[in-house]
């Protein structure tokens, strides 16, 4: 008799040797190398121009971050890779034992649904992980160049892509657990993917409602990550939905369990998920992890301004698509919204896109109020904002420090041997193992 440990290790061993038997995983692990070294090699090029190589002007790069300059574009061919060749990797995984007829015979295993679906989930993402070495080679060479790291920057994106791809995993299984066919579920996959994308374009337009519900779309999670932002709320609504996600596929795993008994089951899974998320959305914890603290204002002014114990209330007259509006939010209020969780910031505005509402004097003003009392100003700089609360709340503005100052990390290195690694070796090495798994 197995104990509990070897048939745990029996059935990782199972999934493991699966996933290495598919094609679309071998494929996968091909173009992640040759994706990510075209986003590498572009990036480098621009920072090393900007920082003065060729003859461009020398000291420009002072202002780049290698988290946004560098990091964040190689970085973002793993989101592609994610969003369109990993659910199909998933797919095979989970759906050809359904296709195949071996879920049956998986069944008469004393393995729970949930415990099959989270090792297929965990061999899954054992892969991703496998498949993030082209990024980490990347930085590797960025090191060889003579590049600067800051560990935690990489920590952050590391975990936003991690999450992100588990996201995709989780819904690529219950896909591939809900419909009757792989590419049903590709489709499902797909769809769902693009319906976020929708959704943040909804959110640029309308703004309000939407904006918010687009904060927790896998885009806007791995911008925040890769910008070196880590969001309590993020994290717990990511896994919340993993979860959720995993159990839903456990569900429909279950082909001997009448299929209405697995609708209800899953309506339940819903409600529960649900009032799950919106619990996971009430933590207002944030932690900064960028090296030029780009998420926060300078430790002066946020000492500051947690003298504010008032409520401070702001309402803008912008329309969602006014550039001063994207200027204030991104620059100004969000950075706000992670010294003072209390503050209430309003938009409003009588049309999407604020061209026709010029005419109107008091659109562009930004009335702030604490304490019954108000100003009103039209700046939508960080400098201006802060002047307006700090005038209203009857704060002397602290005196500018140049410990805050990013001096920056220019580099004037083309990304020498690059392209024969990300476009030769990698291949090679791919294609190599992938011939010696077969041969055994």
């Amino acid at each position: 008799m197995r104990s509990r440990k070897s048939r745990a290790a029996w059935l990782l061993e199972k999934e493991w040797r699966e996933l290495l038997a598919s094609r679309a995983w071998w494929a996968f692990l091909l173009l992640i190398g040759p994706l990510v070294g075209v986003s590498f090699i572009d990036a480098v090029r621009t920072y090393a121009e900007a920082s003065g190589l060729n003859g461009t002007a020398a000291g420009v790069g002072e202002a780049f971050s290698p988290l946004i300059g560098v990091w964040a574009p190689t970085f973002s061919a793993c989101e592609l890779g994610a969003a369109f060749l990993l659910p199909f990797v998933a797919i095979r995984l989970v759906g050809g034992d359904k296709q195949s007829g071996a879920l049956k015979l998986e069944a008469q295993h004393p393995f729970s649904a949930f415990t099959r679906t989270s090792a297929k989930a965990l061999v899954l993402l054992a892969g991703w992980i496998i498949a993030s070495a082209a990024p980490f080679i990347a930085i590797v060479l960025w090191k060889v160049y003579g590049g600067t790291l800051h560990p935690p920057e990489i920590a952050s994106v590391v975990l936003g892509h991690l999450l992100n791809a588990g996201l995709v995993v989780a819904l690529a299984a219950a896909a591939a657990c809900v419909t009757e066919h792989p590419s049903t579920a590709a489709i499902v996959t797909l769809g769902v993917t693009v319906g976020t994308w929708i959704l943040n374009f909804a959110a640029a337009v309308h703004g309000g409602l939407w904006e918010r519900a687009a904060g927790y779309t896998p885009t806007a999670m791995v911008a925040d990550f890769q910008h070196g932002l880590v969001r309590a709320d993020v994290l717990l609504m990511a896994s919340a939905f993993i979860a959720a996600l995993l159990a839903l596929a456990a569900i429909w795993m279950r082909i001997g369990v009448p299929v209405r008994r697995r609708a209800y089951e899953s309506l339940a899974l819903a409600v529960v998920t649900v009032i799950g998320a919106s619990l996971c959305a009430v933590p207002a914890a944030s932690w900064d992890l960028s090296e030029n603290r780009a998420n926060s204002f300078p430790r002066a002014d946020e000492e500051a301004l947690r003298e504010i114990r008032r409520p401070l209330r702001i309402e803008a007259r912008l329309a969602p698509e006014d550039p001063r509006r994207f200027d204030l939010e991104h620059r100004a209020l969000s950075k706000l919204r992670r010294v003072l969780p209390g503050v209430q910031i309003s938009y409003v505005s009588a049309t999407s896109i604020g061209l026709f509402e010029q005419s109107n004097p008091h659109y562009g003003e930004i009335t702030y109020e604490l304490d019954g009392r108000t100003t009103v100003s039209r700046s939508t700089t960080v400098e201006g904002v802060l002047e307006a609360i700090y005038d209203l709340a009857g704060i002397a503005p602290p005196a500018p420090s140049d410990a805050d100052i990013f001096r920056g990390h220019p580099l004037a290195a083309p990304p020498n041997g690059a392209a024969l690694i990300f476009y030769g070796v990698w291949p090679a090495a791919v294609l190599g193992a992938s011939l010696a798994w077969r041969k055994q």
